[in-house]
């Protein structure tokens, strides 16, 4: 079902505060997950389920650099390891939590939900975050009642904002007739997708004359288990039919997605967009934030309808057409390492040394 050799995007780094009462509960590929900030800025992530009787941990509360369970009092180290039992003096040697690997990068919290000594950070994928000096991106997230694989899918296939997305990042049909050039990497997928002499997207529509055009050009770098971050740059209509615009940039911007498989029946997305600070200006960014909140509330309505459409008939015979070049790509990849991972087979210790 999962990848589980994977760094998993647990949330935005500002949501795990030095708040005592900051106990941040994750569902995570199946997991039980909770996080919590120690005192010098690091963070941990325990499973959240005491070994006593699966007490949430996330009803605990912080002590210094250790959590404690406020059912029956145990105390845990960031390390996973029992360091006190109300009521007896010995510490029974299972007295243990399984503690994951944590990394923050570009804003991001990542968590390593596979064997610990296999976590490398030479996996983290890139990312455009908000305190990008040269950058002014604004945040948000969601959650959506869908498998991870229809959203995984819909990521790679940008022909669909024609359709969904009339009003808010899409909009015209160019982007049904473009053909995007592929790139598969170990784990993952490159695209590029130039839409030539296309409106502006139904979200910016009114800051132009109605008969404006613009070379809109999507470079996309896609990982499983999943990032999608996209380097969105608007040009003025030019002349140029294959490579760069040879319009005036006029548009500059970064969106990192991350979509985090809770279990098979929903997902958190974590997402972001903004320009540069060359080619912002008052409100911009803002409204780009705002038009990708509408845009993914609209993939939401028919993701989780396609869900339970899915579910009814698992073993429908699906019609496929020249638009899911990407999707049948970039679910390769992920089916792909879950064999590589089936055939390895999976041993996780439950505590990994801080």
């Amino acid at each position: 079902m999962f990848v589980r050799n994977a760094w998993y995007c647990a949330g935005w780094d500002y949501e795990i505060t030095q708040s005592k009462s900051s106990l941040v509960t994750r569902k995570i590929a199946g997991d039980r997950v909770v996080l919590y900030r120690k005192p010098d800025g690091g963070v941990v992530a325990f499973e959240d389920r005491c070994p006593h009787r699966q007490a949430a941990l996330s009803l605990g509360r912080k002590e210094g650099d250790s959590l404690r369970c406020m059912y029956h009092g145990l105390k845990f180290g960031p390390d996973g390891k029992c360091t006190e039992v109300p009521g007896q003096s010995t510490i029974p040697e299972r007295a243990c939590l399984r503690a994951y690997p944590v990394q923050e990068k570009d804003n991001w919290v990542w968590v390593w939900m596979g064997n610990p000594a296999k976590a490398d950070p030479a996996l983290l994928p890139f990312a455009v975050g908000p305190s990008d000096p040269g950058w002014n991106v604004k945040t948000s997230k969601m959650h959506v009642k869908t498998n991870y694989r229809n959203e995984i899918a819909n990521l790679a296939d940008l022909s669909h904002i024609t359709w969904i997305h009339e009003n808010t990042v899409g909009g015209s049909r160019r982007y049904t007739e473009v053909a995007p050039k592929f790139e598969l990497t170990p784990r993952g997928l490159n695209t590029l997708f130039w839409a030539r002499s296309c409106p502006a997207a139904g979200a910016a529509k009114h800051l132009f004359p109605p008969d404006a055009l613009f070379d809109i050009c999507f470079n996309i770098q896609h990982t499983i288990p999943c990032t999608w971050v996209l380097h969105y740059r608007m040009f003025t209509a030019g002349t140029a039919t294959e490579g760069e615009s040879n319009g005036t940039l006029i548009l500059d911007t970064w969106s990192s997605q991350a979509v985090t498989p809770c279990d098979e029946d929903s997902v958190d997305y974590y997402y972001s967009w903004g320009a540069s600070n060359a080619t912002d200006f008052p409100g911009a960014s803002d409204m780009l934030r705002e038009a990708v909140d509408i845009a993914f509330r609209e993939d939401a309505v028919q993701l989780e309808a396609q869900h339970q459409r899915i579910k009814e008939k698992p073993d429908m015979k699906l019609l496929d057409i020249a638009l899911d070049a990407g999707p049948g790509k970039i679910l390769w990849v992920l089916d792909r390492l879950l064999k590589e991972e089936a055939a390895q087979g999976q041993q996780q210790p439950l505590v990994q040394a801080a």
